[in-house]
């Protein structure tokens, strides 16, 4: 069963940035030591899709950003991020890329 997750998508001439968060953290302010780490709608706030869709989206990204378990997992199962490249703020594994 896939879970829902937030996806929001900004096109540039060069770039595609999707930004991904899980359901449950958008709107949430995450703090860990010095960080805080803020995952905010206007950010990260997009449609709900599930994760399937959320996968087709990353593919195509330029600029990836994730935050969360269910959406950063979905990302390293699909061979999109490396299980070594992610950091944790808060408990939530976190990742981002460039393709350049």
């Amino acid at each position: 069963m896939s879970k829902s997750v937030y996806v929001r998508i900004r096109e540039t001439l060069d770039h595609v940035l999707v930004s991904a968060c899980d359901e449950n953290l958008l709107g949430r302010t995450l703090i860990d030591g010095e960080i805080r780490f803020n995952v905010s709608k206007e950010f990260y706030g997009g449609d709900l899709v599930d994760t399937a869709t959320c996968i087709k989206y990353l593919q195509n990204a330029t600029i990836a950003n994730m935050i969360g378990t269910i959406t950063v997992t979905a990302a390293i199962e699909a061979g999109l991020v490396h299980k070594n490249a992610v950091l944790y703020i808060q408990g939530e594994p976190h990742a981002q890329w460039m393709k350049l």
